[in-house]
């Protein structure tokens, strides 16, 4: 027991440190998107070559990069930001497949948790981008649309990048959730869908403008 008891302790310390070190790394992020997707899209596929595209226009408006800092549509992020000039930032997850680190991170954290991996993600958006990807990319979809329901987090956008791919998802939600009353139909105005990169960077821009406005807003009442 005594030994089960001290193992215990010493995690918490680690969940402690992985905190620490992601504040510590990340307190000057200030303009940062997240992409989500697989790490199983090959580079010839039509959704890399998208979202590289896609962070390449957001870094040159000004915007960090913050992905998985893994393969596929992860380091199609993190090169795109590369092309464009913005900071790439990999949150990188010890697993045991699948997640090497893409060599176009200029920020690299390692994470054990993927819990403390994600509050990071959270804290340091100011919008997400959901590209096509499995279990791991649909969590972080419906986590981010669940605090925002729930009213724990600050309202951001979060964008479905590829429509024929989470078309069949969406109606789903429509056909099944709403008319259950498992959601309400106001909720599906948590987040929006495109195929359209310029879209995204639009909708992203205009959010972060109009947070920015009202944070400035509030400091002048106080004062």
């Amino acid at each position: 027991m005594e030994d089960l008891r001290g193992h215990e302790t010493w995690r918490i310390f680690r969940i402690m440190s992985e905190f620490v070190e992601g504040f510590e790394e990340l307190s000057n992020v200030k303009r940062a998107v997240s992409i989500f997707g697989s790490a199983r899209m090959s580079r010839n596929s039509h959704y890399y070559k998208a979202v590289m595209n896609l962070t390449e226009l957001l870094s040159k408006r000004g915007f960090s990069i913050i992905t998985g800092g893994g393969p596929g549509i992860m380091e199609a992020g993190n090169r795109g930001a590369k092309k464009g000039k913005g900071l790439s930032i990999g949150l990188n997850i010890e697993i045991p497949k699948e997640q090497t680190p893409n060599k176009y991170q200029d920020k690299r954290l390692d994470f054990r948790y993927f819990f403390a991996r994600k509050v990071m993600f959270v804290k340091y958006s100011v919008g997400y981008v959901i590209t096509p990807g499995g279990f791991g990319t649909m969590d972080e979809f419906f986590e981010a649309l669940t605090l925002m329901q729930t009213g724990k987090i600050r309202r951001f956008p979060i964008i479905m990048f590829g429509k024929d791919y989470w078309d069949g998802l969406i109606k789903w939600m429509e056909e099944t959730l709403i008319p259950s009353g498992t959601i309400s139909k106001e909720d599906m105005n948590l987040f929006c869908i495109t195929d359209d990169p310029e879209e995204v960077v639009r909708i992203i821009e205009e959010s972060y403008e109009k947070q920015h406005a009202a944070i400035k807003g509030n400091r002048r009442k106080r004062d």
